[in-house]
C-alpha cells in the first residue's frame, strides 16, 4: 500500500509522475475541477458578501468517491494541480472535499514534468496560496454575475441560447469595430515609380524618393507622375549619396502562451484551440520507448519570458557544440517583463535542449512534432547570437529628381541560421545587395514603370491578430484566449471567412444591446482595469470581495435599467424569393446559431432547410451555363462549384475571378499563398503580383 497520495488533474500526467516518484507514491487524477458553481442557478449570494455556493460537478461523484477511498489509506496527501490560479483553486476544492488542512504542506507545484523537477518539487511542499485561490474565485464569480444576469435577459428580449461574458463581449466588440472601420474606409489613390538601372552588367532596382532639393512631392495622381517623368531628360543618373551601415538584429524571446498561439497560426496554420491541446499533450508527457513517458515542454500557460539558469547553460553547451562558439550570445539579455505579466513561471521551452525534434519524430504525431519543433527552434534561437546585416542605401539623381535604392545582406546569420520569427505582414528576408557603387558614379536607366495603388483598409482580425490585440490591451490572461475565441464562434456571434473574423448579424444585435445598457462590459479600459484588479487580489493587495462589490454595485443599476427599458428584438424571417420544393410554401431566411440559413415558412409541418447559396459572379467555365457558388466540404473547407452539379462536376479550391486571362482568355483564380493571394491563370503561366 502506498504511503503518499498525489492528486493531479489528468491521467496522462498521473502516469508520468507516478513513474518518477516510486512505489511509496500513488498518483491519481481529479480530471480537472471536482467542485464548481451550480449550472442551474446563480450560485452567488449577493446579499451575503457574494458567498459562492459550490457543489460537486455532475458526473464527478465516482471520481470523488475513488479519491476519498484512496485518501483514507494514505499517510499524507499532496495536491499537485497545474501551477497557476486555476490549479491552485482545484487544489483548494480537493482539500475541502478530502478534509486536507490547507495550511499544511500539502501543495506541490512544478513547471515541467521531468524526473529532476518532480523530485525537487516534492522537497518543497507548501500550504495552499489563498491569494491565488481568491483571484481565481473572483474571476469565476465575476463571470457568473455577468453571464447569469445578462444571458437570461437576452433570452427574454431576443432569443434563447444567447450569452454574454466579460472577455468574450470585448472580443466581439473589437471584431465589430474593425468591420465598421473597413466599411467606412475610403481608399485614396497614390502612385509609385519603379526603376531598373544598370551599372556595367549589374542591374538593380530603385524607386522615386523625392525632389533633389529635398522638397516633398507626393505622387497622388497620374498627373503628378507625369510631372516627375517630364523632368527626367536623359537615361543617365548620377550616384549622389552612398550610405553603408551594419545593423544587428536580436532573436525573438522564447514563447509565452499568446506568442505561441500567434506563431503556430502563422507558420503551422493551427487554430488557438488546437495549439493549446497539442501543447498540453507535450507538457503532460509522451511515451518515448525505453525512456518511458516524458514531459517534453514546460507549462504552456505563462506570460513570462524568464528562463532558468540550468536551461540557459544546457542550451549554451548545445549551441557551442552544434554551431560553434561564434553562435553563442555574448551575455544573457534580460527579457523585458510586460506590464501585465504575472511572471509566475518560466517561458515555454523544451524540458531538455538535448531532445532535438528529429530524435523524437518517430514518437510524435505529425502535429505534435511540428509544434514541438517550433517551440524547440524558438527557444534555442533565443539563446543564440545576434544576426549581423550589411545595409546599403544609394541615392540616384537626374536633374531635380531623386531615386533611392536599398540593399542588405546577411553578414553573420546568428540565430537566423535556425529560426526567424513569422509576421502577419509580408516581409522579404532574402538578400538584396546592390552592385559596388560610390559617389560620382553614373548608372543608366533600363526601364521606368509608374504603378497606381490605393490605400487598403485595416485587415480583419485573424485568430493570431486578435490574441495579440487582447494581450496588448490587457484583456484576459493566457488561459482565457483559446476558450474565448471558441465561445464567440459557437454562439454564432462571429465566423471565420478565409481565416479572418467576420461579425454575424446576431453578433451585431447583441453587441448593440450590451453597448447601450452595459457599456462597461464592452469597454476595453474597464475590462483591462478588472484584470488588474484580479492581479491585485493574487498579490494580496486587496480582498476579493472589494473588487466584486465595486463592480456589482454599478452593474446592478445597469441591470435594473435594462430589465425595464430594453425593447424586445424580433429577428424577422426574410422572404428568400423561392418556394419550398417539398410543400410549395415560401422559403424564408432564418437566423440560426451559425448564421443565416433557408427554411420553409410552413415549419413545423415542413422541416425543409438548406444553406444559403452564395454566388461569386462567375459563369461556370466548364458547362458555360451554371453559376459558380461557394460550397463547403465535410471538413468545412471552402471550395467553389457549379450550380448545375451533379450534371456539371466543375470544382476549384481556388476562387475563380470574373475576368479572363489577358494572355490566353483562360480562367483566372486567386491562389492563396502563405502571405496573401496571387492571381494566376489555370491554363497558362500568367501571374500577377501577390497581394498581402
Amino acid at each position: 500500500m502506498a504511503d503518499f497520495l498525489v492528486i493531479v488533474e489528468s491521467p496522462a500526467k498521473a502516469k508520468t509522475i507516478e513513474r518518477y516518484l516510486g512505489n511509496k507514491y500513488k498518483v491519481k487524477a481529479s480530471m480537472g475541477h471536482i467542485r464548481d458553481l451550480p449550472r442551474s442557478q446563480m450560485g452567488v449570494n449577493v446579499e451575503n458578501s457574494y458567498e459562492p455556493k459550490y457543489i460537486t460537478i455532475r458526473g464527478k461523484g465516482p471520481v470523488l468517491k475513488e479519491l476519498k477511498t484512496a485518501a483514507k489509506k494514505a499517510k499524507k496527501i499532496y495536491l499537485a494541480a497545474d501551477p497557476d490560479r486555476e490549479g491552485e483553486a482545484i487544489a483548494w476544492h480537493l482539500a475541502h472535499s478530502l478534509s486536507v488542512d490547507i495550511n499544511s504542506d500539502c501543495r506541490v507545484v512544478f513547471n515541467e514534468i521531468t524526473k529532476d523537477a518532480i523530485k525537487e518539487s516534492f522537497k518543497h511542499p507548501r500550504p495552499i496560496n489563498m491569494d491565488l485561490v481568491d483571484a481565481q474565485q473572483a474571476r469565476r464569480i465575476l463571470d457568473r454575475l455577468v453571464g447569469y444576469n445578462i444571458s437570461p435577459l437576452l433570452w427574454k428580449k431576443v432569443k434563447k441560447g444567447l450569452s454574454a461574458g466579460r472577455v468574450q463581449s470585448v472580443a466581439v466588440r473589437l471584431i465589430i469595430d474593425r468591420e465598421n472601420e473597413i466599411k467606412a474606409f475610403v481608399p485614396e489613390e497614390y502612385w509609385t515609380i519603379d526603376g531598373e538601372f544598370l551599372k556595367g552588367k549589374d542591374h538593380f532596382s530603385a524607386q522615386y524618393f523625392s525632389l533633389a532639393d529635398k522638397e516633398k512631392f507626393e505622387l497622388k495622381s497620374e498627373q503628378d507622375v507625369q510631372t516627375i517623368l517630364k523632368q527626367m531628360n536623359e537615361n543617365k543618373f548620377k550616384v549622389v549619396s552612398v550610405t553603408k551601415k551594419e545593423r544587428k538584429r536580436n532573436p525573438a524571446p522564447p514563447f509565452i502562451t499568446s506568442s505561441l498561439q500567434q506563431e503556430a497560426a502563422r507558420k503551422l496554420n493551427f487554430r488557438a484551440k488546437k495549439t493549446m491541446m497539442l501543447a498540453q499533450q507535450l507538457y503532460e508527457g509522451i511515451e518515448l520507448g525505453k525512456e518511458g513517458t516524458v514531459g517534453l515542454i514546460t507549462y504552456m500557460r505563462t506570460d513570462s519570458t524568464r528562463i532558468s539558469e540550468v536551461a540557459q547553460t544546457e542550451a549554451a553547451n548545445y549551441i557551442s557544440s552544434e554551431y560553434g562558439k561564434d553562435y553563442l550570445k555574448e551575455e544573457q539579455r534580460k527579457e523585458k517583463k510586460q506590464a501585465n505579466a504575472q511572471d509566475a513561471h518560466e517561458a515555454i521551452r523544451p524540458t531538455s535542449t538535448l531532445r532535438d525534434p528529429n530524435s523524437l519524430k518517430s514518437f510524435l504525431s505529425r502535429d505534435q512534432f511540428r509544434l514541438y519543433k517550433l517551440i524547440w527552434d524558438r527557444f534555442l534561437a533565443s539563446q543564440m547570437a545576434q544576426a549581423v546585416m550589411d545595409t546599403m542605401s544609394v541615392d540616384l539623381q537626374n536633374g531635380n529628381i531623386l531615386f533611392r535604392a536599398n540593399g542588405s545582406k546577411i553578414k553573420f546569420p546568428g540565430f537566423m541560421k535556425l529560426y526567424v520569427e513569422g509576421s502577419d505582414d509580408q516581409v522579404d528576408e532574402k538578400d538584396k545587395m546592390l552592385p559596388a557603387l560610390k559617389e560620382g558614379d553614373e548608372v543608366f536607366k533600363k526601364d521606368i514603370e509608374p504603378k497606381q495603388h490605393f490605400t487598403q483598409p485595416p485587415p480583419r482580425y485573424t485568430e493570431a491578430r486578435l490574441v495579440k490585440t487582447l494581450e496588448e490591451l490587457g484583456i484576459g490572461r493566457p488561459s482565457t484566449y483559446a476558450p474565448t475565441l471558441d465561445t464567440i464562434q459557437k454562439r454564432g456571434y462571429v465566423s471565420l471567412d478565409n481565416k479572418r473574423f467576420v461579425p454575424s448579424e446576431l453578433g451585431e444585435i447583441i453587441d448593440e444591446l450590451i453597448l447601450e445598457f452595459f457599456p462597461d462590459i464592452v469597454d476595453v479600459e474597464f475590462t483591462a482595469k478588472m484584470e488588474q484588479g484580479l492581479d491585485n487580489i493574487e498579490d494580496g493587495k486587496v480582498p476579493w470581495v472589494d473588487i466584486i462589490d465595486e463592480f456589482y454595485q454599478e452593474f446592478d443599476i445597469h441591470l435594473k435599467k435594462a430589465e425595464e427599458e430594453m425593447q424586445f428584438v424580433e429577428i424577422k424571417d426574410e422572404p428568400a424569393g423561392e418556394d419550398c420544393e417539398n410543400c410549395g410554401h415560401p422559403m424564408v431566411f432564418k437566423m440560426g446559431r451559425y448564421g443565416k440559413f433557408m427554411a420553409c415558412s410552413n415549419f413545423p409541418d415542413c422541416r425543409n432547410t438548406k444553406p444559403i447559396v452564395k454566388e461569386i459572379g462567375v459563369t461556370c467555365p466548364s458547362c458555360k451555363e451554371g453559376q459558380i457558388i461557394e460550397r463547403k466540404s465535410k471538413k468545412k473547407r471552402l471550395f467553389y462549384g457549379c450550380t448545375k452539379y451533379p450534371e456539371c462536376e466543375f470544382i476549384s479550391w481556388d476562387k475563380p475571378l470574373p475576368r479572363e486571362c489577358p494572355k490566353c482568355e483562360g480562367l483566372l483564380v486567386e491562389k492563396k499563398l502563405k502571405k496573401g493571394v496571387q492571381v494566376q491563370c489555370v491554363k497558362c503561366d500568367y501571374k500577377e503580383e501577390p497581394q498581402s
